[in-house]
């Protein structure tokens, strides 16, 4: 496991919000409506894509 991979939380047009790794984030997709991060662990972009779901901002998938 690469311990530089940083994640990031995405949020599509359908309203869902994924974690994706680093590599897979570009800037000239228009599927990406907000993104947020990096998060330096995938556990703290689960944490923290729960925390947007409750607040609102994202669709469970």
């Amino acid at each position: 496991m690469n311990d530089s991979q940083t994640w990031y939380i995405v949020k599509g047009s359908a309203g869902n919000c994924e974690i994706i790794p680093s590599d897979q984030v570009s800037d000239d997709n228009l599927e990406i409506i907000e993104q947020w991060g990096p998060f330096s662990s995938q556990e703290e972009a689960i944490a923290r894509r729960v925390g947007l779901i409750r607040a609102g901002k994202c669709q469970p998938v």
